[in-house]
């Protein structure tokens, strides 16, 4: 991580911190925090703000950033969220040092400062419905209307509030409002609800609470109570500052956390939403929270994703003021940059196709060595065995090639990689669809892994696998989750029927290199010339299974693709 010193990331939120230490506020202090609700899982969009707000700590002497879970909806949160927010931060490389708060530790002295509000008559108990008090609220263009209820005396909203907190009333019966300004121009301001009645067990606190506090309520006031100096979160809660600081203002808390809003992180073709995501799995058109296609931290952990890619990445966007898309080949790059220099290499066939080699010795195996990663000499070679039938992938071959294709086809010599020359001298067909089935090559004994006696050049060296040695294997292949942006998607438009049908290709007919076959689940290697993949947990001995991360920049897809417009 960096520090002060050191030539790390530079922005507007470092430096109004810069400037707040130079000047001396907050008594030189830095505590930052972490605040999610525990109503779903972490995706790469909180990535940005962990990596934001824990990274700032650390750059700091005595920093700290806390990690407090916002659990003041009992509806919607669960100690299954609780856990996996833990992990996913710990396995993004940051940890809290022990400051693990939760919201929900508060909520006496939250009730306490709410009783504050309404001693001082800043706070008041509705009866209206929620239906009214949307129609009472106005519109951005016109004032809101004060309340029937908004004159109520203090002694009867401290008692109302009272037979709230003891369970008096049925859900929404009454709820505790803000006493602020129905005209302002900001609708946050129009007496915003800070209580709700809700008998609703809590995961922590069981019975003991029948109503809850608002998250505009609860937030400023535990950033207050752990004395947090930077509370740095995402635009859409500029228009929420106001009320923030009123909140914490009025409520008399022990301190004055100072809110920063900087962009939030929205990577095109997928789904940043926690709704829509919990949408995707309740629906079942995901496998689960860790489906390698969803942007969550879980699933870029089962798709192989680093927390150093995702680091990077996060550090590279940077710190903005305002909203964009970033698009997520930016992302793949930094995936496929950090997986080249840690990857072992392998060979794997997708789509199997049989090679003989006619004049290789009937029962020879020969132990031939490979690269293990070219970036990092010190990974040494292994060994791959070698023999007559072999198999190559059914793009490696073209009957009738097209113009610029330099791969194997008839009369044509290549290189099999780390192995021999090899010509193709003819091919078997299946006779009832005319597809190849074999294709047989002759092989030059003399040209061994590029021995010096090979003078010959080729434009071309395709992978292979041993045909008796292989494993079979499952590669599953990953595409973009929609077809379009959401943000193109017509309001009157259901957005799931924008989802990729082809967002996941399953081959079941694949062959490995004979190592991977004992892999262990997470194993992440480069597929010589097809990607980068990773052991998946529904791998056995038996079957191993291999999730693409990202593919490799395959120049002929591209000519392939010019050729087709």
């Amino acid at each position: 991580m960096t520090t002060p010193n050191s030539t790390g990331p530079s922005d507007f939120v470092r430096a109004i911190i810069a400037a707040d230490q130079a000047a001396g506020k907050h008594g030189g202090r830095i505590v930052t925090r972490f605040p999610p609700e525990p109503n779903g899982y972490l995706h790469i969009g909180h990535a940005k703000s962990i990596c934001l707000n824990f990274g700032i700590a650390l750059e700091h002497p005595g920093g700290r950033c806390h990690l407090r879970l916002d659990d003041t909806n009992p509806t919607t949160e669960d100690p299954e969220y609780v856990q996996a927010i833990q992990e996913d931060i710990r396995w993004l490389g940051f940890d809290w040092n022990g400051y693990l708060f939760y919201a929900s530790d508060y909520f006496e002295r939250l009730y306490e400062f709410a009783v504050t509000l309404i001693k001082k008559g800043k706070a008041y108990v509705d009866s209206l419905s929620a239906d009214d008090i949307r129609a009472y609220r106005g519109t951005l263009t016109q004032p809101g209307r004060d309340s029937p209820y908004r004159t109520r005396s203090v002694e009867e909203n401290l008692t109302l509030f009272a037979r709230m907190r003891a369970g008096e009333f049925p859900d929404g019966a009454h709820v505790l409002r803000a006493k602020i300004d129905m005209a302002s121009p900001n609708i946050n301001l129009r007496d915003p609800v800070l209580y709700r009645i809700r008998h609703v067990a809590h995961y922590r606190t069981g019975d003991t609470w029948c109503i809850y506090p608002s998250y505009d309520f609860a937030h400023p006031l535990s950033d207050a109570i752990e004395g947090i100096t930077h509370s740095i979160c995402t635009l859409e809660f500029e228009d929420h500052r106001p009320l923030y600081d009123w909140v914490v203002a009025e409520a008399e808390a022990p301190h004055r956390p100072q809110q920063i809003e900087f962009a939030r992180l929205n990577l095109s073709s997928t789904v940043m939403s926690k709704r829509r995501l919990l949408e995707l799995v309740d629906k079942r058109l995901v496998a689960g929270w860790d489906d390698p296609r969803l942007p969550t931290l879980k699933g870029l952990r089962r798709r192989g994703v680093t927390p150093e890619a995702i680091r990077a990445f996060c550090e590279h966007i940077g710190v903005a003021k305002r909203d964009a898309v970033v698009d997520t080949q930016l992302f793949e790059h930094f995936v496929r940059e950090d997986l080249n220099r840690r990857s072992p290499r392998a060979m794997a066939i997708l789509r199997p196709l049989k090679l003989i080699i006619d004049n290789y010795p009937e029962h020879l195996v020969e132990e031939l060595d490979a690269v293990n990663n070219p970036e990092d000499p010190s990974a040494g070679t292994r060994k791959v065995p070698f023999c007559k039938e072999l198999y190559i992938e059914q793009d490696d071959f073209r009957e009738d090639p097209p113009k610029q294709f330099f791969r194997l086809a008839p009369g044509r010599e290549v290189r099999l990689r780390y192995a021999y020359l090899v010509t193709c001298v003819g091919l078997t067909k299946d006779p009832r669809t005319g597809e190849v089935t074999e294709v047989h090559c002759v092989y030059d004994p003399d040209t061994k892994g590029g021995s010096s006696r090979d003078q010959r050049k080729v434009k071309a060296t395709i992978h292979w696998v041993s045909a008796a040695h292989a494993a079979p294997a499952e590669v599953r292949l990953y595409s973009h989750l929609l077809t379009a942006e959401l943000t193109d998607i017509p309001d009157d438009k259901e957005w799931t029927a924008y989802l990729n049908p082809h967002s996941l290709e399953r081959l079941t007919g694949c062959l490995v290199e004979p190592s991977l076959r004992h892999a262990p689940v997470g194993a992440r290697f480069q597929f010589e010339r097809q990607g980068y993949f990773c052991v998946d947990p529904d791998s056995s001995a038996e079957r191993p299974v291999f999730n693409r991360t990202v593919s490799l920049k395959d120049t002929w897809a591209k000519i392939q693709k010019a050729q087709q417009q």
